[in-house]
């Protein structure tokens, strides 16, 4: 293929090839889905829940990596593409030697301690993994596609959510005085 992972090999890769993406629509909802390049029909779409919290990119773009891993068996080699940067960051810090691996100012603790689980099951098995940063919208096929479906992920009706409970929710709310006594507004 005349792409840019076409050109290094990635799509003669001897094992699983998958591609990521995520969608954040305007911090309301979050979608991801990532695609197994040889099992076209094989995909996980999936809304990302706690737009509450505030939202970013970086949720349902490493959500996409979990997945991945995910439906890729534990045996099978493993190679990732995605077009977030910042998921290749946090994954180096995971995986550092020594002290240096940790989830110490990670944005995304939840998701990214589901990673490092499934990461972890990997590594007895001597299944590598591999991540390679594509460009974002230079026609890579494999790359499109897992942002499209991410984007329909987000309106889907019948997409199931993931990470959405199990935490706690806080709003603060301003004293308000009056005549003695206190109420709270928004």
């Amino acid at each position: 293929m005349d792409t840019e992972i076409g050109r290094l090999g990635g799509y003669f890769f001897r094992g699983t090839v998958t591609a990521g993406d995520g969608s954040n629509q305007k911090g309301e909802k979050m979608g991801a889905e990532y695609v197994n390049l040889r099992k076209q029909r094989k995909r996980q779409q999936r809304k990302v829940g706690r737009e509450e919290e505030g939202s970013s990119s970086n949720r349902p773009k490493l959500a996409a990596f979990v997945w991945a891993l995910r439906g890729t068996p534990v045996t099978k080699r493993m190679l990732y593409l995605c077009d977030n940067q910042a998921l290749l960051k946090a994954v180096k810090r995971w995986v550092g030697e020594g002290g240096n691996a940790t989830l110490v100012g990670a944005l995304v603790v939840d998701i990214s301690l589901e990673a490092i689980i499934e990461l972890e099951k990997r590594t007895p098995a001597g299944a590598a993994t591999f991540l390679v940063k594509v460009k974002a919208h230079r026609g890579e096929p494999s790359n499109e596609e897992a942002d499209i479906q991410a984007d329909m992920a987000i309106s889907g009706k019948d997409v199931p959510t993931e990470w959405h409970d199990n935490r706690a929710v806080f709003t603060w709310q301003e004293p308000c005085w009056k005549g003695g006594t206190v109420s709270y507004e928004d």
